[in-house]
């Protein structure tokens, strides 16, 4: 039997890479993306795709709609993936700023899953995939809006698994380390437009910040593909037992150790020189 998956964030990176390996894998795949391009891109690649702008809440409804419609009330996983990465140091922040953030990396998450949640407790079964990040174990300077989503995915997660330990359906959270994707240039524009780079104190980090954000070629070494995240994202559709969380990337599994075994001022060194 065919299994439905609804994948947020196709156009790139992850999820674009998500949609077409469980294609590949006999799922069929739900994708969505914020722009009308990309989904007709998406389209020209044989998937049933939709538009989903995840600030908006009547997008997700009717993004929400379509795939229940579509996969005939049988939508088995969501793949929650769209969102960006504001940098800048949070005295630089613009409020509104911030929440814009938490409008695309929690809180259109969380009212998508209130959407689908009772069609996969009405059937029973269902699989939630949070994609996270190394970011919500650990904070680094300069990406704090990012940092503050992505700590409160892994709560609200958390808190998730445990209203639903009583039923059939299981969630987990996916942690990936840097891997390669447009994440970089999304966040270069995020910069420009919401930071005042000239009047902060933080100036000339914020020089190594655009020089970084603007070289195509990550230079983390530990850099991997969107191919990192298929084999703990197929295990976490697949597996009778899925695991709570998934770390992806050398980074990620170093750094899960060193929070639980440093002491905080310690740890801060370390992120400090890392960051």
């Amino acid at each position: 039997m065919t299994q439905y998956i609804l994948i947020t964030g196709c156009s790139s990176g992850i999820g674009h890479h998500l949609a077409l390996r469980l294609k590949d894998e006999g799922y069929h795949v739900l994708a969505t993306a914020r722009k009308v391009e990309d989904v007709q891109s998406l389209e020209k690649q044989g998937f049933d795709a939709y538009q989903l702008d995840l600030t908006l809440e009547q997008s997700i409804e009717n993004a929400a709609k379509w795939a229940v419609e579509t996969s005939h009330g049988q939508l088995f996983g969501l793949i929650n993936n769209g969102a960006y990465g504001q940098p800048g140091a949070l005295e630089d922040l613009p409020t509104q700023a911030l929440k814009q953030q938490f409008d695309t990396n929690l809180f259109g998450w969380h009212h998508l899953i209130r959407l689908i949640l009772p069609v996969m407790l009405n059937n029973q079964v269902g699989r939630i995939i949070q994609i996270s990040s190394i970011l919500g174990l650990v904070a680094m300077k300069y990406r704090g809006a990012y940092n503050a989503s992505k700590f409160a995915l892994e709560g609200y997660t958390d808190t998730l698994r445990l209203e639903l330990a009583d039923t059939p359906i299981q969630i987990s959270l996916v942690e990936p380390g840097p891997v390669k994707s447009q994440f970089r240039h999304n966040a270069l524009l995020k910069f420009k437009e919401n930071i005042d780079i000239e009047h902060s104190r933080h100036q000339a980090i914020y020089q190594q910040t655009l020089n970084r954000l603007s070289n195509p070629t990550p230079k983390n070494p530990f850099t991997l593909e969107p191919e990192a995240c298929v084999k703990p994202v197929l295990h976490a559709l697949r597996s009778k037992k899925a695991k709570h969380r998934y770390g992806v990337t050398l980074p990620t599994h170093i750094f899960a150790i060193l929070r639980r075994l440093l002491p905080s001022t310690l740890l801060d060194k370390l992120l400090i020189k890392s960051a």
